[in-house]
């Protein structure tokens, strides 16, 4: 019995001596990164996408703009309408070049993005009780919020839950 736990120690000992050995080879180090910034990236850059940035756009008549309204659903849940105007929601160029009009929405609970959303209407199915923080942000296709006058396009709701 001595032996097979001593195979398995030598065993265990060599192979975690091998991965490390390979993750430096890489240049894979254990420090992690940095969690503290938007998306989770020091640069704001993910996959491509300049989460973190935000577009500034020029007021006007052209200029999108972005309501909100959270009510209850007589099932369950909530519903959230997005009102946009100058705005149309392009999930076919998620994650391309910004054109000008037209992205998606962030949608947050309580501070935690639940989703990027593609339509003027969403079904939230749980809020907690007491008090819940609905907020909805515009996005270009690149994913970089949308401002107006470097006003974000950014509204919430706090709703009550009993």
């Amino acid at each position: 019995m001595n032996k097979p736990l001593a195979l398995l120690g030598v065993g265990l000992v060599l192979g975690g001596l091998t991965g490390f050995m390979f993750a430096a080879s890489y240049g894979i180090t254990l420090d992690g990164h940095d969690h503290t910034t938007h998306g989770g990236h020091k640069s704001g850059v993910h996959d491509g996408h300049t989460h973190g940035e935000m577009l500034s756009l020029t007021a006007g008549p052209s200029a999108p703009t972005l309501k909100m309204m959270v009510m209850s659903d007589p099932a369950s849940g909530w519903n959230l309408h997005i009102m946009t105007e100058n705005f149309r929601f392009a999930p076919e160029n998620a994650s391309r070049d910004h054109i000008d009009g037209e992205g998606h929405a962030h949608v947050y609970v309580n501070g935690t993005k639940i989703a990027r959303h593609y339509a003027p209407w969403m079904h939230i199915a749980d809020l907690k009780s007491g008090q819940n923080v609905i907020a909805v942000s515009l996005n270009a296709n690149d994913h970089r919020q949308l401002a107006v006058d470097g006003m974000p396009l950014r509204v919430e709701q706090t709703i009550t839950v009993e």
